[in-house]
C-alpha cells in the first residue's frame, strides 16, 4: 500500500536515454526499423511503412537515404498512433526491461509458429496497456492467442516494476526548489511542493461472489483507488493504490507512508520561506476538501458565501489543484487499460498494473516525448463521483492558510 520510489537521479536517466536511444549507432536503428516493419505487417500496414522507411523487401535491409532527405512521415505517425509514444521513448523502455525480460525462461510464438522477439513482447504489452483493448482483440490483430497476450503483458509489468522505479521518486532538494518555483508561477502559492488527488479504477466483478462487496464504492461501482501527489509538470511523485474505492480520501492518506514520514518530520521538512518579517511558512502540499486539513496539507476554505480573502484563496487553490486533475485524466486517457471498466481483473495484480502505468506516464514526461503536445488537457478523471468533505482541521494548518491568504492578497504586514 505504501508509495514506491526509486533512488537514482533524473539526470542519470536522461543520460541513459540518450545513450540507449540516440547514440546506439546505425545498426541499432536499422534493427529497430526492421522490427517495426515486420510488426506493422501483422497489423495490416506493411506496404505504407516499407515505402516510408525505404525498406527493400527482397534483401530485408533498409537503404540509406541521402543526407538531408526527408522521408514520408506516415509510417512514423502510424507508430505513434499504435503505441501513443515516440520511437525514441519505445527504444528507451526496451532498454530498461530487456535484461529482465530476455533472461526469463519460456518463449512465446505467434499462431503461425514464428517466435516472438523481445521487441514484439514489449510492443504487445504497451499496446495492451495503452489501448485497453481486450486480450482477444489484441491477439486477433497480432496473430496471437489471448493467453499469450496476457502472459507477455504480465512479464513486461514485472520487468518494469524492477527496472523503472527510478522514474517515480520524491524530489531531491535541488529538484524541489524548481518545483516550488513552478508552482508559484501558476497562481502565486509560495513554497508549495505538490498537489494530491485520488481517482477510481473501475472493475467488473461477479456479484455471485459475496467477497466482492468489499470493493463496492458509494456509487455502487466495484473500484480500486489511486492516490497521487503530482508536481507542476504533471509527474507523479508519490502514489498509493490497492485500497477499495469506498475508502475515504482522508483514511487512504492517513494510511500512507507519505503521511507517516510527514508526521515523523522526514517529509516536507525542507527550507522554511519568510514571507515578511516575522512571518514564515513551511513546505506543504495542497488537496481538495476530501483531505484532512493539516500543518503540511492545505485544503480550501469551506462555505458558500466567503469573504474576499477566502474566495480569492480558493480560486488560486483550485487553479493550482487542477494540475493533479489533469495528470490523472491524462494517465487514464493515455493508458486506457485503467480508464474504463476492467473485466474481472486479478485484484492482487491490478495495483502493480496501475503502478506501471504511472511509471510509463512519468517516462513520457522525463524523456520530453513529443506525443505530450498532442494530448488534450483533460481534467475530468472521475466522472460521476462527487466531492468528499473531511471535517478534520488543525489549528496550525489554519494559521498557515490564513497567512497564505493574506500574502496572496497583498495584505500581509511587511
Amino acid at each position: 500500500m505504501a508509495p514506491i520510489r526509486g533512488s537514482k537521479k533524473r539526470r542519470k536517466i536522461e543520460k541513459k536515454a540518450e545513450g540507449n536511444a540516440s547514440a546506439s549507432g546505425s545498426s541499432e536503428q536499422e534493427a529497430s526499423f526492421v522490427w517495426w516493419l515486420e510488426y506493422s505487417k501483422r497489423i495490416n500496414d506493411y506496404d505504407v511503412l516499407a515505402m516510408a522507411c525505404n525498406f527493400d523487401k527482397h534483401t530485408q535491409t533498409i537503404k540509406l537515404l541521402p543526407k538531408g532527405f526527408q522521408s514520408p512521415l506516415k509510417g512514423l505517425d502510424k507508430f505513434k498512433s499504435v503505441f501513443k509514444i515516440s520511437r525514441r521513448t519505445f527504444d528507451y523502455i526496451c532498454s530498461l526491461v530487456e535484461e529482465k525480460m530476455v533472461v526469463k525462461t519460456g518463449g512465446f510464438s505467434f499462431t503461425s509458429g514464428k517466435h516472438l522477439s523481445f521487441r514484439d513482447q514489449v510492443a504487445i504489452a504497451l499496446r495492451r496497456l495503452s489501448s485497453g483493448d481486450s486480450l482477444m482483440s489484441i491477439g486477433d490483430s497480432c496473430g496471437l492467442h489471448h493467453s499469450t497476450v496476457s502472459q507477455v503483458t504480465w512479464r513486461f509489468v514485472e520487468a518494469m516494476e524492477q527496472k523503472g522505479l527510478q522514474h517515480l521518486q520524491w524530489p531531491s532538494e535541488t529538484e524541489m526548489a524548481e518545483i516550488k518555483s513552478k508552482f508559484e508561477k501558476i497562481q502565486g502559492l509560495p513554497n508549495c511542493c505538490g498537489v494530491i488527488d485520488t481517482t477510481h479504477i473501475l472493475m467488473c466483478l461477479p456479484s455471485s461472489d459475496p467477497t466482492n462487496n468489499l470493493w463496492l464504492d458509494h456509487m455502487k461501482n466495484h473500484s480500486m483507488v489511486l492516490q497521487a501527489i503530482v508536481d507542476p509538470e504533471m509527474r507523479f511523485r508519490d502514489i498509493v493504490t490497492g485500497w477499495p474505492g469506498k475508502m475515504e480520501d482522508r483514511l487512504i492518506f492517513r494510511s500512507s507512508n507519505f503521511y507517516k514520514l510527514c508526521e515523523e518530520g522526514k517529509r516536507l521538512n525542507g527550507k522554511i520561506l519568510e514571507l515578511s518579517e516575522g512571518s514564515e511558512i513551511r513546505e506543504y502540499i495542497i488537496g481538495d476538501s476530501g483531505y484532512p486539513f493539516l500543518p503540511y496539507l492545505v485544503t480550501p476554505y469551506k462555505g458558500q458565501e466567503l469573504p474576499e480573502l477566502g474566495s480569492e484563496f480558493n480560486r488560486r487553490h483550485s487553479a493550482t489543484h487542477m494540475v493533479a486533475q489533469r495528470a490523472l485524466a491524462r494517465l487514464k486517457d493515455k493508458w486506457k487499460i485503467i480508464q474504463g471498466v476492467m473485466w474481472r481483473p486479478d485484484k492482487h495484480k491490478l495495483p502493480r498494473i496501475i503502478l506501471v502505468c504511472c511509471l510509463l506516464h512519468n517516462i513520457v514526461i522525463d524523456l520530453e516525448d513529443e506525443m505530450q503536445d498532442e494530448m488534450p488537457l483533460l481534467h475530468d478523471h472521475d466522472s460521476g463521483y462527487h466531492q468528499q468533505v473531511c471535517e478534520t482541521a488543525d489549528m496550525e494548518g489554519e494559521y498557515l492558510r490564513d497567512k497564505l491568504s493574506l500574502y496572496l492578497s497583498g495584505k500581509l504586514p511587511p
